[in-house]
């Protein structure tokens, strides 16, 4: 019998050959993500390389009477031995983190109901919330983050309305690190003629901790104008945010302000121009604002350097340019931090340099390197120098 977890590159070479001419009686999905990682920091730890698979096998049965249901599993290994990192569950703990653990895992399972502008889903599920600040499923590691929940969504004319319970959050690190918990989601927008508006709830409380809860309730608006045949963009958004712990009670505002505008002209195909700042508080020096169930990934620079917020807080200001070159999609952005309050010597964060390019083949297969460049502030941070870099090649039928 073909053992699958030791046979997974074998699986990858016939899936792409084969998978095409797979039909199913309804829809099912079948995912690879391959990736290079290496990742060289200036400290102690020794500089990590990985290769890591990554295949995601998704069915969704045919609709009955308003009711569907989906299966999905998904599997991490490690090919080739080339897997000198942390993988955060114990293994290599003397090198630099790659936070690809291997495992097999039913990463979502589910039910749904749809009907006239309701749907009810209920079981393990993917919930990314506007763009992933907040609620996000991490998708760039290779054991996304999905959550065990119950969430009702309702729409009608322009408006939105959508509340998720939350008593699991499967997290990026394998079985092992996943908490349970009594979260409450809710989101609520509505379009107009300049934007979306949203606004939110977000009230997360840890089991394992009683007296643990982290409340953050916000307002965002975003959207986009064409004037003069130039295209802006515009966001702005506002929370505040307290956290009570057994120790001490906390609170802490997160603002973030953005603009984008596309640049034509001069030979060149369109290219976007964007600015802006984020910015997480802090209360006196001694807490900073919160995410923990964002895709952080996305946000601060890919060097992962500020997945958690410094007590001093971040201030983030970034400026980007994308756009095609060769089929492809370029982006280079640069992002420059400092403490929200300066405290205990730590006012300097660094600086951090990003830029990718990605290129489908075709509508099946893609391509893909990424670097990251982060230089480190203040010594009082306990920052260090960090470069990172990604190649990877996905399948998708």
């Amino acid at each position: 019998m073909l053992n699958y977890k030791n046979n997974l590159p074998i699986i990858f070479i016939l899936g792409c050959f084969t998978a095409p001419s797979i039909s199913f009686a309804a829809q099912t999905d079948l995912d690879f993500r391959l990736r290079f990682e290496s990742v060289d920091q200036d400290n102690a730890l020794k500089d990590a390389s990985g290769l890591t698979l990554r295949t995601r096998l998704m069915h969704q049965t045919d609709e009955v009477n308003g009711f569907s249901a989906v299966i999905e599993v998904e599997d991490t290994r490690s090919l080739l031995g080339v897997d000198d990192y942390n993988n955060t569950v114990g293994k290599n703990t003397n090198y630099s983190v790659i936070a690809d653990p291997e495992g097999t895992e039913i990463d979502q399972g589910f039910v749904k109901y749809a009907r006239d502008g309701l749907s009810l889903k209920v079981g393990r599920q993917v919930i990314a919330l506007d763009g992933q600040r907040f609620v996000g499923h991490v998708g760039w590691r290779q054991d996304r983050q999905t959550f065990d929940a119950a969430t009702i969504n309702y729409a009608f004319n322009n408006i939105d309305l959508q509340y998720s319970y939350l008593n699991k959050r499967n997290r990026i690190f394998a079985d092992d690190k996943d908490i349970k918990s009594s979260d409450h989601l809710i989101n609520a927008s509505f379009k107009t003629d300049y934007g979306k508006v949203v606004l939110y709830s977000y009230l997360l409380s840890d089991d394992a901790l009683q007296d643990d809860s982290l409340d953050t309730y916000g307002v965002s608006f975003n959207g986009n104008k064409t004037l003069n045949d130039i295209k802006f963009y515009y966001k702005a958004e506002y929370a505040t945010q307290s956290a009570s712990t057994s120790v001490s009670d906390f609170d802490a505002d997160y603002y973030a302000l953005e603009g984008a505008v596309d640049i034509n002209g001069l030979g060149i195909k369109t290219v976007t121009l964007k600015v802006g700042i984020e910015s997480l508080g802090s209360d006196n020096g001694d807490y900073g604002f919160a995410t923990p169930l964002a895709t952080l990934h996305k946000f601060n620079g890919w060097a992962d350097t500020f997945l958690n917020t410094p007590a001093q807080g971040l201030d983030d200001t970034y400026i980007s340019l994308n756009g095609k070159a060769f089929d492809g999609k370029w982006l280079v952005a640069y992002h420059s931090f400092d403490a929200n309050e300066q405290s205990n010597g730590v006012d300097d964060l660094g600086t951090e340099l990003n830029v990718q390019y990605v290129k489908p083949i075709n509508k099946q297969y893609a391509v893909g390197v990424k670097y990251a460049d982060y230089s480190a502030g203040d010594t009082a941070a306990n920052k260090v120098d960090t470069q990172k870099l990604w190649v990877w090649m996905s399948a998708k039928f």
